[in-house]
């Protein structure tokens, strides 16, 4: 396991990481943290490269944290004949399942109903796409124990698995697997936390003004200073911003909405599902329970244009199509009042002139521009490693950089253990499940403060620790870091507004810095 001593990011590291900066030249600055901008960092750094990342606001601010929270094998973009995409999705989920992630991500299972509005053509199609992704599953050598395959389901199991489906007319359900993450934010603090351990100096709050392949104009955004930092080679993995970075780079955003419920709104859920979007053959409702009492349903699929926001905000037509599209499989809708939250992602897809986002392949790029910045663009979640790996090797190509060989497929991320490892840890199960082997060291924090062990508010499950922990050795510098990425309490407005004492105490106290 990765010690604490050598991940850990905090303020005092950050001062003094960022004090240094001006003097040096590092091999690799990387502009963005979120799940690409801290897999450039990590791949670099584990290279042997020394590695600068910077983010204008915090690890994981943009799209990283606005996911379904899934790790996708790709079976879209199989029935979209992006098999190449398709089998790189499968092959960077099996990775994240087996070596570099296991406390991160797990198998969850989703039901399809076969209701009136899905034919027996439909579902007949569906569920050989269905036996299509196991193959890739099988192809990318990814092991049945930790993925099983799909099957066909009774009425009687389908309304088993999901409660709350309506039961008049349902012929069935197609039961399948896919991973899923604790949480997206989560995963991107593992990877930036490893980078660290690997000597990578990450830095929150600096913001890029000015680039070009030799470095950059930066201001650190807590005390308004100015300075330059110089670089052998640049990586701009600004997400949706890398645009407004470099010329030449024309991006076509696409927003993804999800909206939040409470599990006892859909009869207390515990399985995922996938309802068929009424005119399409090839679009589902996601419909993903979190484990935390809440439900995540999405996911729309709209241009995003103009400015780009910070935080994106759902528009209420969005908002009604998902509730009208998971109204026509349930027994009774979900109202707009049982709406407790919602929230909306940009994805940075490459403008290829298609006529719909929705068409835009998902295949990601890496271009460099004429002053020799490095961009990657597109992609996904799930193929982060991937695209940083693509990234890393363009830029040691290009600058002629001493490096040796990707190493990222079999470097485990902070906290990640073999499963029966994790299993036997004592630990509670909600810690093992979110920090994996440093569960325990969380649960240790209580040894001189037993309060620790208390929720941050009555009914949340997210525990003072959790908060503590953040502050020490994951980088988080405030309140909202605390709430909003840290943990995702920020996703209800009414759980923020009762766990913001506490976490405003955690955030400024001494002995948690």
């Amino acid at each position: 396991m990765i010690s604490p001593a050598r991940s850990s990011l905090n303020a005092e590291r950050r001062a003094r990481e960022l004090d240094a900066l001006p003097d040096e030249v590092v091999d690799v600055l990387v502009v963005g943290l979120g799940a690409t901008g801290a897999g450039v960092a990590l791949d670099a750094a584990a290279r042997g490269l020394s590695v600068a990342a910077i983010d204008a606001h915090d690890l994981a601010f943009g799209t990283s944290r606005w996911s379904s929270k899934l790790i996708h094998g790709g079976l879209r973009y199989l029935a979209s004949g992006q098999v190449d995409v398709a089998h790189e999705s499968a092959v960077e989920r099996g990775v994240l399942m087996a070596r570099t992630a296991p406390h991160l991500v797990r198998a969850t299972p989703f039901v399809l109903p076969l209701t009136p509005m899905a034919s027996r053509g439909r579902a007949a199609l569906t569920f050989a796409g269905l036996r299509a992704g196991d193959a890739l599953r099988a192809a990318a050598r990814t092991p049945r124990a930790l993925l099983p395959g799909p099957r066909r389901l009774s009425a009687v199991e389908t309304l088993r698995a999901a409660p709350a489906l309506r039961p008049h007319g349902l012929r069935g359900g197609l039961l399948s697997w896919d991973g899923q993450l604790a949480d997206d934010a989560r995963l991107v603090t593992a990877v930036a936390r490893t980078a660290a351990a690997h000597g990578a100096r990450i830095l929150t709050r600096v913001r890029a003004l000015t680039l070009d392949g030799d470095g950059a104009q930066v201001r650190d955004e807590l005390t308004g200073r100015e300075f330059a930092v110089r670089a052998r080679a640049v990586v701009n993995a600004a997400g949706v911003w890398a645009g407004g970075l470099v010329d030449g780079v024309t991006l076509r955003p696409s927003r993804g909405t999800h909206l939040v419920v409470r599990a006892e709104t859909l009869r207390g859920l515990t399985t995922g599902m996938h309802v068929p979007v009424p005119g399409s053959t090839s679009r589902f409702l996601l419909v993903v329970p979190q484990g935390d009492g809440r439900v995540y349903i999405g996911l729309t699929d709209e241009p995003a244009d103009g400015p780009i926001p910070d935080v994106p905000v759902p528009t209420p037509a969005e908002i009604g199509f998902l509730l009208d599209v998971l109204g026509s499989a349930l027994d009774a809708p979900v109202r707009r009042s049982d709406v407790v939250g919602a929230f909306a992602g940009l994805r940075p897809l490459l403008d290829d002139a298609r006529g719909s986002t929705a068409d835009i392949s998902r295949r990601h790029a890496v271009l460099t521009a004429p002053n020799g910045v490095v961009t990657i663009v597109g992609g996904k979640l799930t193929t982060y490693r991937r695209m940083a790996q693509d990234a890393v090797d363009r830029v040691v190509a290009e600058r002629s950089l001493s490096a040796g060989p990707c190493r990222t497929a079999r470097i485990p991320l902070v906290g990640a253990a073999p499963h029966a490892a994790l299993g036997a840890l004592d630990a509670p199960a909600r810690l093992v499940r979110r920090y994996g082997a440093e569960a325990p060291l969380l649960a240790a924090l209580a040894e001189r403060d037993p309060s620790l062990l208390e929720p941050v508010a009555p009914g949340l499950p997210v525990l003072r620790a959790e908060l503590a922990w953040a502050v020490r050795h994951e980088g988080a510098l405030d309140a909202a870091d605390l709430l909003d990425r840290r943990t995702r309490i920020g996703l209800v407005a009414a759980d923020r507004a009762a766990a913001l004492a506490t976490a405003e105490a955690i955030a400024a106290a001494p002995a948690h810095r």
